[in-house]
């Protein structure tokens, strides 16, 4: 799990078969074998490292589904170290679980073949930074952004029709899914019986 709060922009060392390369520095202390670490907001283990790089194993589902397939040697990425029990949450919950890859339009806009789960003012990742949706115009959304998040983050680099990971809020996805139980029907028996009276 992570927050959406971006701790160093790395490197794209090389991406060879299923195994990328990052060239970092602050995401590989106290960093160790089997960590997880989000790269442009998409979680990755940890499988081998050296004193500035380290290597992830790619599964085939995430590089149909992310921006990894289009990314090249040299593209710098967004990193984030999964959660520890004492870290503050800045953003918002991040699974590193991308939902689909986002068109750049200009001006912090993106497009989206689906934007059943963005919400007006709701949370977002994009290349794994937390931010808020400013504007929803159908599957067109753009977001409102800070120029300390802009300068150390990616996103700084976007260029009209780059592709961008996007992972929704988990939140509405578990809320459709809430509301189709019992065939949308919620009344004093249904919260009884799932615990919320």
């Amino acid at each position: 799990m992570f927050t959406g709060i971006v701790e160093e922009i790395g490197i794209l060392k090389s991406i060879n078969g299923s195994t990328v390369t990052v060239q970092c520095k602050k995401v590989l202390e106290n960093t160790q074998l089997g960590d997880s670490i989000a790269i442009n907001g998409c979680c990755q283990t940890v499988t081998s490292m050296t004193s500035d790089t380290f290597s992830a194993n790619v599964s085939d589902e995430t590089f149909r589904i992310t921006n990894f397939k289009n990314m090249k040697s040299g593209d710098f990425v967004n990193l984030e170290r999964a959660l520890t029990p004492s870290t503050r949450m800045g953003g918002h919950i991040v699974q590193g679980h991308i939902d689909c890859v986002g068109k750049y339009l200009g001006d912090m806009r993106f497009e989206v073949e689906d934007s059943k789960y963005i919400v007006y003012k709701g949370s977002i990742t994009v290349n794994g930074v937390s931010l808020t949706v400013a504007k929803l115009n159908g599957n067109i959304f753009s977001v409102a952004i800070i120029p300390h998040t802009l300068e150390n983050t990616n996103l700084k680099n976007l260029k009209v029709g780059d592709l961008v990971n996007i992972e929704t809020d988990i939140l509405g996805r578990y809320v459709e899914k809430f509301l189709s139980i019992k065939n949308n029907r919620i009344d004093e028996n249904f919260l009884l019986e799932n615990g919320f009276m």
